[in-house]
């Protein structure tokens, strides 16, 4: 390379990220004391840290939009002081995942909430979301100690609840969710479907609860992803009307057969493992609506799966598949 050809003109850097965006994700801090917090700031990421309160500078960044205060060691009386920075009000995504908070904080200041997690805390109940701002469209608390579904009437712009993990028994007070598209209420003590009228839902899991039928289903015609595995589900029933399935888990229960999906013609992904499906040719009857679509089923573990040349049956039955249990086709 010629020493003396003249550097080449470069156009002037766009403005820094690092003005608008602070990451200081996994640094095992336990205070901010050494960090700078510019005004600019639109989002802060402290995930991973070990702080045991927050630092009061954070309420004057007015610009900001997004703050993560996932997996820190923050207790309900660190968290107090957000209920009166009204400097950041405009924030529109709180996450306090993971921390040791017992309650829902008081977030009524922030009108333009769009997400707020409190998923991995030790929270008892739901009371204090009446407070949170009717904007909210995603709503997290898995991993908790929840006891009843309540003070969620007024989100009618909610899109995702996740609620799994908890100590739920029964599905009430969803009525006015009128824009939910994904519901998530995993490994809870529910006995009963019970959807309370919203037929607008896309994804729906209500897998290891304490479910023996899937009664409730038959209005959620949007529906596109269902798990309900882990169960005690003994028959295949009110499956029939949804149309737009494309994902059906029901894996690990009690069927003996497969029945009530026959017109569940765009099903890619059938999960039945650890069941009790004896027969092959009654499979094959079952499945006729959507023979054509399927790519994925799990039958193993099954009395069906022990038939003589099980996998190439499956080839027959399903012409596109290419996945059946754990082999993969090219």
């Amino acid at each position: 390379m010629d020493s003396s050809a003249k550097p080449e003109n470069h156009d002037p850097p766009p403005e820094s990220a690092a003005a608008t965006l602070l990451d200081l994700s996994s640094c095992q801090l336990r205070d901010l004391s050494s960090v700078d917090l510019l005004p600019t700031l639109v989002e802060v990421d402290l995930t991973a840290n070990r702080l045991t309160a927050l630092d009061p500078r954070l309420s004057q960044l007015s610009n900001l939009k997004k703050l993560s205060l996932r997996q820190n060691l923050l207790n309900d009386d660190s968290v107090l002081p957000l209920s009166s920075w009204h400097s950041i009000s405009a924030l529109q995504e709180l996450v306090l995942r993971d921390n040791q908070m017992k309650m829902i904080p008081d977030v009524t200041i922030f009108k333009m909430l769009l997400v707020f997690d409190v998923s991995f805390n030790e929270i008892t109940s739901l009371s204090g979301l009446s407070k949170v701002s009717n904007t909210l469209k995603e709503l997290y608390v898995s991993k908790n100690e929840v006891t009843k579904i309540e003070e969620i009437e007024h989100f009618h712009e909610l899109q995702i609840l996740e609620l799994g993990s908890n100590r739920l028994r029964v599905m009430e007070n969803l009525q006015n969710l009128s824009s939910l598209l994904e519901l998530w209420l995993g490994r809870n003590r529910i006995r009963v479907i019970d959807l309370c009228g919203l037929k607008c839902i896309k994804k729906l899991s209500l897998q290891s609860n304490r479910l023996t039928s899937m009664i409730g289903l038959e209005e959620c015609v949007a529906l596109e992803e269902l798990y309900l595995s882990h169960n005690g589900i003994a028959k295949m029933e009110g499956l029939s009307t949804l149309v737009n399935l494309r994902v059906l888990d029901v894996a690990s229960n009690k069927l003996t057969e497969v029945n009530d999906i026959s017109k569940l013609t765009r099903l890619e992904d059938l999960w039945l493992n650890d069941n009790q499906i004896a027969s092959l040719d009654s499979l094959a009857e079952g499945v006729a609506g959507f023979r054509e679509s399927l790519t994925t089923i799990y039958l193993e573990r099954n009395p069906c799966a022990t038939s003589p040349n099980y996998v190439s049956r499956m080839r027959e039955i399903f012409p596109k598949i290419e996945q059946v249990d754990s082999e993969i086709f090219a």
